[in-house]
């Protein structure tokens, strides 16, 4: 039904399309110009409305560089309630700085976490502010143009390929698929573990990358779930019953995973970046209430979890367990990518004054 609904907004998609077709063109014409740094600048993103992986995969290039760069992040801070430049503190909020620069925050508490709607304006500010910054990351950047990253990682899912979709509103994309030649990296997330060499080869010629595009391929890889409330490690077996609580785009691989790790699961799903609210947690403790098994968990995301923080003590007591997933590179190629992102960033730490 949905489906069918949305073939009705195919006009709606060809209005859209096409301004997002003449924006391209008058940039890719230098009719409107982005800014470049002389700096190493990596932007990930994807051509979809979320659910490609894009936030794991900025951790994991900040877990991948931290070794030998500091490492600042940029993001925009979707959903906050505050407007302009700020850099994360210890007394940051997800409300003040959106979900997904919190969670950066709490993770990498030793790195600057910034957000600004205006990228152009929130790069400098952010070398202001702290500049022995040797590489930012610009989390969820690919469509905003006004900056020239000097490498761009591009996100999408394998089993929602960009190649195979439409623009919105009658599909998820909100960029055009011939954006995609931007690129200079191309990942493709939420492969099955099992993904076959024919398969890789199959959607590689679907995507139809230029010679200077390198295309990988990852699958989401689960952690050990830990309290929200200590930290403490829970270990599930195929008797733990589990309550899914989530607000993300895309929570079916996650499902999957449950479905294969666990005994049974009930879901109580809200939107993607959603704000949780007293009623929301009523709701909560009434569905665990409702649950046959009283040694049942909760589980919910890393994003969800940062807004669910401020709640601890009316959610004290609830044994809520938070997932963290990671990407996986598949076909022993994790190597190939970590060469290309410090092939990137070597040139210009050579040039860099002593």
């Amino acid at each position: 039904m949905l489906k069918s609904f949305r073939y009705l907004l195919f006009p709606l998609s060809m209005i859209y399309g096409a301004i997002i077709w003449v924006r391209n063109w008058l940039y890719d014409k230098n009719i409107l110009r982005s800014s470049s740094f002389n700096f190493p600048i990596i932007n990930i993103g994807n051509l979809a409305i979320g659910g490609t992986g894009k936030t794991p995969m900025t951790e994991y290039l900040v877990e991948l560089l931290l070794p030998a760069y500091k490492v600042a992040i940029l993001s925009r801070g979707y959903k906050r309630k505050t407007q302009g430049y700020a850099l994360a503190t210890d007394t940051a909020t997800a409300l003040e700085i959106g979900d997904e620069p919190m969670q950066f925050h709490k993770k990498f508490p030793g790195i600057p976490v910034a957000v600004g709607e205006e990228r152009v304006v929130a790069i400098p500010q952010l070398l202001h502010d702290r500049p022995e910054t040797e590489v930012i990351l610009l989390d969820d950047a690919f469509q905003h143009r006004q900056v020239r990253a000097g490498l761009n990682i591009l996100l999408t899912e394998c089993q929602n390929l960009f190649t195979r979709d439409f623009i919105m509103p009658a599909g998820d994309l909100r960029d055009v698929a011939s954006s995609s030649k931007r690129a200079d990296i191309i990942i493709v997330t939420k492969c099955k573990d099992n993904l076959s060499a024919a398969s890789q080869a199959k959607i590689s010629h679907e995507l139809n990358p230029k010679d200077r595009q390198q295309v990988f391929f990852t699958e989401m890889e689960y952690g050990t779930p830990y309290s929200l409330e200590n930290g403490d490690p829970y270990y599930m077996t195929g008797v733990t019953d589990v309550l899914l609580v989530c607000g993300i785009a895309n929570p079916r691989p996650l499902q999957d995973y449950l479905t294969s790790h666990v005994h049974s699961f009930d879901m109580l799903r809200f939107a993607d970046h959603h704000i949780f609210k007293i009623d929301d947690l009523k709701s909560i403790k009434t569905h665990y209430a409702r649950m046959d098994d009283k040694n049942a968990i909760i589980i919910t995301t890393e994003k969800d979890a940062v807004r669910l923080e401020k709640y601890s003590q009316e959610l004290e007591g609830l044994p809520i367990y938070i997932l963290p997933i990671r990407h996986k590179f598949l076909f022993n190629e994790a190597e190939a990518f970590a060469s290309a992102i410090y092939s990137f960033i070597g040139p210009f730490k050579e040039r860099k004054p002593a």
